[in-house]
């Protein structure tokens, strides 16, 4: 009798353990699949929260061309970029500001050089159109073009160079050439046109080359000298007209980029500038109005 009282209890506490076991191997697969759960949900949000979007100070006549430039770069890079257009001069006074732009697109060479001479920019690195950078100087990625343009609603449906000396002409909008490259093209033609005594009274002066084309798409101004990658919007050539102005009436206009020295971001930075200068991305500024350097 004792003997099988003793096999009885044994039998159950062998039962029990059986229990045991798979309760604690149950627990240990839980805690093995929330872990793992955990792991693969907030994964994304960590690499989302270390990652920082590349800041660009963008001249204003990129405005129209930069957009798809930078979802290009993101889908062959993975690089998200964002972009601020303003003045090249006002951006450059906020960079020296220190300001936490990453790079710097200019509409000229003179204002990034002037960070360059600062200290608070570079090109080091950097492959230009020709070779690298000796870190000193801007590199040149586009140059622009300056045209005429008018409503085609306008007295002058299409604009030309007799546009900017007929007496009807009351309101012509340039931007200022203090601030903007574009603005100093413009009035560096008028000077060569030698039209100033009769322009000067006649020109309405805009913070940059996008508010000038604004002026004159909305009638503002009876026609504006804006940059070729305004007036190729399909907005603006649904409604107007342009002119090339030729070359030879205003300085070359060379468009520089340079790294904030500042950043933290350089070899996304590198990846950029070398984007901007390929081959590919070269022809896609062409169609929308800039001329490539290679």
């Amino acid at each position: 009798m004792l003997g099988h009282r003793r096999v009885a209890k044994l039998e159950r506490e062998k039962i029990a353990e059986q229990g045991r076991r798979r309760r604690s191997s149950l627990l240990l697969s839980l805690f093995i699949f929330a872990a793992a759960a955990l792991s693969l949900f907030s994964a994304p949000y960590a690499l989302n929260a270390q990652q920082t979007a590349l800041r660009i100070a963008a001249a204003a006549d990129l405005q129209p061309v930069l957009p798809p430039v930078l979802e290009a770069f993101k889908q062959a890079t993975g690089i998200q970029a964002e972009a601020t257009y303003q003045a090249s001069a006002a951006l450059t006074a906020q960079i020296q500001n220190g300001a936490p732009f990453d790079v710097f697109l200019s509409a000229d060479l003179s204002y990034p050089k002037r960070l360059i001479d600062a200290g608070v920019a570079d090109t080091a690195g950097v492959i230009g159109p020709n070779e690298f950078s000796d870190s000193s100087t801007p590199i040149t990625y586009a140059r622009g073009t300056l045209v005429l343009w008018t409503r085609k609603d306008s007295h002058w449906p299409t604009p030309s160079l007799a546009t900017l000396q007929d007496p009807s002409l009351h309101r012509l909008a340039i931007a200022n050439p203090d601030r903007a490259p574009y603005g100093r093209a413009a009035v560096a033609a008028i000077t060569s046109l030698r039209l100033n005594d009769s322009l000067k009274p006649k020109l309405i002066t805009a913070e940059n080359i996008s508010q000038a084309a604004q002026f004159a798409e909305t009638g503002n101004a009876d026609a504006g000298l804006i940059s070729l990658t305004s007036a190729k919007t399909e907005h603006l050539q649904s409604i107007g007209s342009y002119f090339v102005i030729p070359a030879n009436l205003y300085p070359p206009i060379e468009q520089g980029a340079v790294i904030v020295t500042n950043t933290k971001q350089r070899e996304a930075c590198h990846k950029l500038l070398d984007f901007l200068l390929s081959p590919a991305i070269q022809q896609q500024l062409a169609k929308s109005g800039l001329t490539p350097v290679k």
